[in-house]
């Protein structure tokens, strides 16, 4: 089981980090949620779980639960910028379907 970043994730994530003043990375995972039944939450790491798995890049790493992970196995975590608009992209070979919004996914 892997993820990874991409050289934009792992920028913005360190650029991100020097923002903030602290922290070892960030943390993704899938809740419960939208109207195709998953979607995915971020937040920053400052102290890693004791269940998390780690997966490290260069100077940052992704943090994900135990439980998370058979969802996002396989996933790469972009950034993206499109004209004004700018964010984390989930490239996530599980997805079956996703709502039209965007918002929620299926696997």
């Amino acid at each position: 089981m892997a993820l990874t970043l991409s050289e934009s994730a792992v920028q913005q994530v360190r650029k991100s980090i020097a923002k903030r003043g602290k922290g070892l990375g960030i943390r993704i995972g899938v809740k419960t949620s939208g109207c195709s039944g998953l979607s995915y939450v971020m937040e920053f790491v400052d102290a890693p779980n004791p269940e998390d798995m780690v997966f490290p890049h260069d100077d940052v790493s992704l943090f994900v639960d135990p439980k998370s992970l058979i969802y996002l196995d396989g996933t790469e975590l972009d950034f993206t910028r499109e004209g004004l608009n700018e964010g984390f992209r989930f490239n996530n070979p599980n997805v079956k379907d996703a709502c039209g919004c965007g918002e929620s996914f299926t696997t």
